[in-house]
């Protein structure tokens, strides 16, 4: 031939003509294009129309996930207007009614947890998928310890029952013996089921599951009530100190009308419970999540590979350590000032303000510096992004932002009342700094922290790829096979010890185990081809150390409010500008996000900081 290529072949003849010498990989092996009028290869049945039968099936479970949602809605809102029913003292409302109604749903919860344990245990056998990313190791440790301090509160109000039991009902006394057995049953219900994907009576499990998320919601409401009734009570008598005692007004807290028959013990079990509420409210909230995500995974389809184990590392983090234990003793240290000396005087007062201030202010500095150093590695560093469907990231994501608006709340309120206020003592200046830095820390921590979650876990230095790059019929593809540590092609590829000729029958496959002649040719990587500024360990030592320094700095944050040092109670300037009633109320409904918006935070950090 003048061009100097071979005459074509029939199909028939190339079809009889036996593949002799030939060593080459089918990797590497050119597809014949079909000759018209030849069958040509087999081809994939195409699938048929979906059947009605799978269609229709799907529509009963998802009316029931609305059906679910919608009674859990209907018992949350009924149990929280029977608990501000309660609260203001309502006519027909009495003492007994609204334990009464939260011992009946703990109790139907507990029924259908017995029932739901039973049947698993003997069902052990079967095999079933797991989210293996919901329920983690270290959250049902946080949960647990939670509800170990909840049975202590449990047992301080059975105390308190029998100290007040001549004018306390039975349904009172009851209510903390049924919230003690059902926190027993339910942490051991969420360390064995809390990553179960429940494919069977999946309608009844709805409404079980959704019953229990929307009880535990329940239980943090009065929580959360009975914790801000006794710091009310406080801020009162706070408030005569530093002047403000015409905005005062009186509010009822529920006391017994009968006297403790111990006096003294009483009122170290009253104090010890207003102490504990804090962890029992994290402990409620907490269970309400891990449920929820367990309602989520109802009828799920996941994917078959597991998720990657999160490890903890420990070296290399010095630096964040320090700076965080530095941050929680001084946290330890104001907190103890500020109870001292906070409501003794007016000057007082105003010191205990005005530290506090100073010290939040530097902390949040601090904390918006790694935020802002963390998310600069992350833009800088081309990676890519798990998009992947997950309830248990999608609801840590949503609680971020959510609970966060409880704090911008309180910070947009704190300004424009130093900004529309008459007069303004010097202390409440303080406030203005720390307001807006509450407000930028959270915004810079939320996108880290969601930067981290939606990371791949990079891929290790020492594993290396090796293209094959095979020319047939003048074109020219490239596969890339990643290989292990040795180096080794895979055996799919070419067998260890054997050469691949350079041609066989007009296809030419070419290895390339190591590509430095190829660099030579290309030159030097440039910048654009490695965009990592910082060599991976250093980079991952930086952000562990800003993951550990974040996560310590949000557990001493959430010990000022969690005991008392709430200087958004004590300032006084936000009362005169917005009125006692409007901004208390505003208080008593931000406070407890704000709350739990930095345990959460913390628990999302220390997630980020294994998964680094």
């Amino acid at each position: 031939m003048p061009d100097g290529r071979r005459a074509p072949v029939s199909p028939r003849a190339a079809l009889r003509a036996p593949d002799t010498g030939s060593s080459a990989p089918s990797a590497c092996a050119a597809p014949r294009p079909p000759t018209p009028g030849s069958p040509g290869p087999p081809r994939a049945p195409t699938p048929g129309p979906p059947w009605r039968g799978s269609v229709r099936a799907g529509v009963p479970q998802r009316l029931a996930e609305a059906l679910s949602s919608q009674y859990g809605l209907h018992v949350f809102v009924a149990g929280l207007l029977l608990l501000l029913a309660w609260a203001v003292h309502a006519a027909g409302v009495g003492r007994r009614d609204l334990p009464g109604l939260l011992t009946a749903l703990m109790a139907l919860q507990l029924l259908w947890m017995l029932w739901y344990v039973g049947r698993r245990a003997a069902q052990r056998r079967l095999l079933r998928a797991r989210d293996t990313q919901a329920g983690a190791r270290w959250l049902r440790g946080d949960i647990t310890l939670f509800a170990v301090i909840t049975i202590i509160l449990g047992c301080l109000k059975i105390g308190y029952f029998i100290g007040f039991s001549e004018c306390l009902s039975a349904a009172e006394g009851v209510f903390p013996v049924t919230h003690a057995v059902h926190t027993l049953l339910q942490v051991y219900f969420l360390w064995g089921h809390a990553k179960d994907i429940i494919q069977s009576f999946k309608t009844l499990e709805r409404f079980g599951v959704i019953h229990s998320v929307f009880t535990n919601l329940l239980l943090w409401a009065n929580s959360v009530l009975n914790e801000s009734k006794h710091q009310l009570n406080e801020h009162k008598e706070r408030l005569i100190t530093l002047g403000f005692g015409n905005m005062t007004i009186e509010l009822d807290d529920h006391t017994p009308p009968c006297n403790c028959t111990p006096p003294t013990l009483c009122s170290a079990i009253l104090h010890g419970i207003y102490y504990l509420y804090p962890f029992n409210i994290e402990y409620q909230i907490l269970a309400s999540t891990m449920l929820y995500v367990l309602w989520k995974n109802i009828g799920r389809k996941i994917d078959s590979h597991q998720h990657q184990k999160i490890e903890f590392k420990f070296h290399g983090v010095a630096v964040g350590l320090a700076l965080g234990l530095t941050v929680l003793a001084a946290t330890i240290g104001v907190v103890v000032v500020y109870l001292i000396q906070i409501g003794r005087s007016k000057s007082k007062s105003e010191s205990a303000l005005i530290m506090f201030y100073l010290y939040a202010t530097a902390v949040l500095i601090l904390m918006v510096a790694g935020g802002l150093v963390g998310i600069l590695i992350y833009r800088l560093d081309e990676q890519s992004l798990d998009e992947s469907k997950n309830p248990a990231r999608k609801l840590d994501t949503d609680l971020l932002v959510g609970t966060a608006s409880g704090s911008w709340l309180l910070s947009w309120g704190s300004i424009l009342a130093i900004l529309c206020a008459e007069a303004r003592p010097s202390y409440t200046w303080y406030n203005l700094p720390y307001s807006i830095l509450v407000i930028a820390e959270k915004s810079i921590q939320n996108l880290f922290i969601i930067e981290s979650t939606h990371r791949q876990p990079e891929v290790s230095e020492d594993i290396r790829t090796v293209r094959v790059v095979t020319v047939c019929n003048g074109s020219v593809t490239s596969l890339a096979s990643s290989c292990l540590k040795s180096g080794a092609v895979t055996r799919d590829v070419a067998p260890q010890g054997s050469e691949m000729p350079p041609a066989v029958n007009g296809n030419m496959c070419l290895r390339e185990g190591d590509d430095k002649e190829e660099r030579s040719r290309e030159g030097p990587p440039g910048p654009a081809s490695h965009p990592c500024f910082l060599q991976s360990n250093t980079k991952g030592r930086v952000l562990r150390n800003i993951a550990a320094f974040l996560f310590l700095c949000n557990i001493s944050l959430w010990i000022p409010p969690a005991f008392g040092c709430r200087p958004e109670y004590d300032n006084g300037l936000e009362e005169i500008v917005f009125g006692f009633e409007p901004w208390i109320i505003v208080v008593n409904l931000a406070m407890p996000f704000s709350i739990f918006y930095r345990m959460h935070a913390a628990a999302s950090l220390f997630e980020v900081y294994c998964k680094i």
